[in-house]
């Protein structure tokens, strides 16, 4: 009944776990013959597919949050691959212990022992390197290989391992670490200031590092050759410096880095903590200082876009993100209100605080006005002199922060109001930002270029610059911006998931109307494309323009994100909207014969209205096995649990409520006998995979967040209770699993 955050010797293992699909061949679908087989996984990938997994194991505990957390770089961004945990013992006389109880105490078992014991105090391992050194040393166990394997894990230490791979950042992968954290509260509500301030966690230190401005804005020439443009190329570089450092971290052993080579030291050589609360301050003062030209998005300077891998040009551009900068006002007033609500202080890097004090003496320059620009359709739109000048002071301090390889060791505490105001002045820039991009819009083939449906990406074109005198590898020369206008994309579903998750009912109903009659909407198909038309658009924007209308990435429904905006209708409790569009765009009610293959299955992309063959529209292409599937678990739990299962009342004790959302037509005539006879039908599902859940109903009806009027709960003793609702104690078992078999609820 305990979990990973009370009980040290329980340790969490994915198996099986990597990112891949059989069907494409870049994906290296690749399951290692290894034993407890893991990894590695694509960052965004993974996290999102371990969303929901407090929700169906709540032994898990905060185990994803923190690992996940820890992988954030001082500069806010973080590693591009995940890999399997790696465990270590450190202590030789527990090595000895473990050794001793794996082969016996015989002094016939000597060698045995002492080998065992050395690969085990040899630094980091995972499960099955460690199965495989004892198979080629030749080491009996006396006990089972799971019992051995189990004992040592209770003893070791856990770290999370991961791995930079290639040139750049994503822009987007932090902003998964939220769903991570609104899971664990939906589970543990009464740990909440304990997930935020107990653990220390590290930061992952990386030997690349997002080059500075001067070493990345280069003049070159436009893809058809025809003028001279600034753009944004190798946008980071390896670091000697930082090489140099990890290598005093070798284990001379194995010839590999040890963990530890990736963790942020500071000068004196110890490893910098903090707590959650902290990190996640640290990754909204860096993405508020990451903030485009115009205060808008969240710029895309380190090479790579966010969640739309296929926009791999708009880096290049100049480009920015309004998802992100969504996110980062969600992350925001989060902060804002735990900080308040526990009225804890906080401690930073001393290196943060003078960004911080950076940025504050840049927004008292920039003064009140909301810099508002007019409405042009069709013309150019001039960042403000006094906003550029703004985001060239903060991006000099953000470089400046950036430079520095080793924290110096001192810190800075911040009053719980001190970050409450910090936070409070920064929304409002943000919401100034959101005001700007509604006026400045969209705009793209057959579409108007209006504020009705935010706007996802932008760009920015360099109108002046001054060349530095200093050249790339190409041998393109180095400039500095000096005066820039915006440009602008077509709609994408991107940014209306992202928008909505800030809106109230009211607002996201208008919103689902406007797109519903956008070019985002497949009338034919009763779908939504990933983007609207992008005919016209520059090839500048990346891959994406290569592919023809409705193919792949191009005007095609890319399902996982569908499923991220059908998620946000039943999320916002748009429950007629929600289960209107599942008929229709999700398996799977869809039309087979159409589709092409088994409704059971999920594809990369259905081919819309947009493609040029008729035969192929509505088809499903490339097998997909993880992005919507991750969806579609998180519209499962809302659908069958509710937004908030477990809550404190106002008295701060635990309470447990089912509260689902479900139509009629799910509802079958009950064939058990477990019932009164008047409550003829139900619904069944697991709760955390074990406890045996049904809802009772005497004639089918919809369950569009209704409370049950009566719980029969009966638990593994054989005793059954009947209660009105849940509370205390009851619910703090139903959590620990163990102790319950079933629940039943009547409606």
């Amino acid at each position: 009944g305990g979990n990973a955050d009370d009980d040290e010797k329980i340790k969490v293992y994915h198996l099986f776990s990597r990112r891949g699909d059989l069907e494409r061949d870049y994906d290296r679908f690749i399951i290692e013959s290894t034993y407890f087989s893991e990894g590695p996984s694509n960052f965004r990938d993974v996290i999102q597919n371990r969303r929901n997994d407090v929700i169906f194991n709540p032994r898990v505990g905060a185990f994803n949050f923190n690992m996940f957390l820890s992988l954030i770089q001082a500069d806010g961004y973080n590693p591009l691959s995940v890999e399997a945990v790696v465990f270590s013992v450190d202590d030789p006389e527990v090595c000895l212990r473990l050794a001793t109880n794996a082969v016996g105490f015989a002094d016939g078992h000597r060698a045995q022992r002492e080998a065992l014991a050395s690969i085990l105090c040899d630094g980091e391992f995972r499960p099955g390197q460690l199965v495989e050194m004892i198979e080629e040393q030749n080491i009996f166990l006396m006990t089972s290989l799971s019992s051995f394997i189990d004992d040592v894990a209770a003893s070791s230490k856990v770290s999370p391992a991961a791995v930079t791979e290639g040139a750049g950042f994503s822009a987007d992968h932090w902003t998964y670490i939220l769903d991570l954290m609104a899971s664990y509260l939906q589970i543990y509500p009464d740990r909440e200031e304990y997930l935020l301030f107990s653990s220390k966690l590290t930061y992952y230190y990386s030997h690349r590092v997002v080059s500075p401005r001067k070493n990345k804005y280069v003049l070159s020439k436009s893809y058809n050759g025809e003028w001279l443009h600034v753009r944004q190329l190798d946008a980071t570089y390896e670091s000697t410096e930082r090489r140099e450092y990890m290598r005093q971290y070798v284990n001379p052993a194995s010839g590999w880095y040890k963990n530890e080579a990736n963790m942020q030291h500071d000068v004196e050589g110890n490893i910098f903590k903090s707590s959650a609360m902290e990190k996640l301050f640290l990754l909204a003062t860096i993405k508020f200082a990451t903030r485009d030209p115009f205060g808008i998005g969240i710029e895309y300077e380190a090479g790579k876009p966010g969640w739309n891998a296929a926009l791999n040009g708009i880096s290049s551009m100049l480009g920015s993100g309004l998802p992100e900068a969504y996110e980062l006002k969600i992350l925001l007033q989060y902060i804002h209100d735990a900080i308040l609500k526990y009225s804890r202080p906080i401690t930073v890097p001393n290196e943060l605080a003078e960004l911080i004090e950076k940025i504050s003496t840049a927004l008292d320059e920039l003064g009140d006005s909301d810099f508002i620009p007019s409405y042009e359709p069709e013309g150019e739109v001039k960042v403000p002199q006094p906003l550029f000048l703004y985001w060239d002071a903060v991006a000099t301090a953000r470089e400046e922060y950036r430079a520095i390889s080793l924290f110096s060791g001192e810190t800075h505490q911040y009053s719980s109001g001190d970050v409450a105001k910090l936070t409070k002045r920064w929304m409002k820039q943000i919401d100034l930002g959101i005001d700007r991009a509604n006026v400045i819009g969209s705009h793209g083939h057959t579409q108007s270029a209006g504020a009705v449906i935010t706007p996802t990406y932008f760009s920015y074109n360099v109108t002046k610059w001054e060349e530095t005198g200093d050249h790339n590898d190409e041998g393109h020369p180095f400039c500095i911006a000096k005066e820039m206008v915006i440009g602008k994309f077509p709609l994408f579903l991107e940014g209306v998931t992202r928008v909505m998750k800030t809106m109230d009912k009211k607002q996201a109903v208008a919103l689902y109307e406007h797109v519903k009659h956008s070019g985002l909407r497949d009338k034919e198909l009763k779908m939504y494309t990933l983007s609207s038309s992008l005919t016209g658009q520059s090839y500048d924007m990346g891959r994406m323009m290569g592919f023809s209308s409705g193919w792949l990435e191009n005007q095609s429904v890319w399902m996982d994100q569908s499923y991220k905006y059908y998620l946000e209708l039943i999320k916002k409790n748009m429950f007629d909207q929600f289960f209107e569009e599942m008929l229709n765009g999700m398996l799977p009610f869809i039309d087979g014969e159409k589709y092409g293959r088994s409704v059971m299955e999920c594809s990369s992309f259905i081919a819309s209205s947009a493609f040029e063959d008729p035969k192929m529209r509505g088809r499903g292409v490339l097998a997909r096995l993880s992005g919507a599937t991750a969806e579609f678990l998180s519209i499962w739990k809302l659908m069958f649990i509710g937004e908030t299962l477990f809550q404190l009342n106002e008295g701060g004790e635990l309470e447990m409520q089912l509260v689902p959302t479900l139509p009629s037509w799910l509802f079958k005539e009950n064939d058990l006998v477990q019932s009164p006879a008047e409550k003829k039908y139900v619904i069944r599902f697991k709760l955390f995979t074990s406890i045996s859940v049904a809802y009772f109903v005497a004639t089918p009806k919809d369950l569009f967040g209704v409370k049950p009027s009566k719980y029969i709960i009966g638990l593994r003793d054989g005793s059954i209770m009947s209660v009105e609702s849940i509370s205390s104690t009851l619910a703090a078992n139903i959590r620990k699993v163990v102790y319950i078999d079933y629940i039943h609820a009547y409606f």
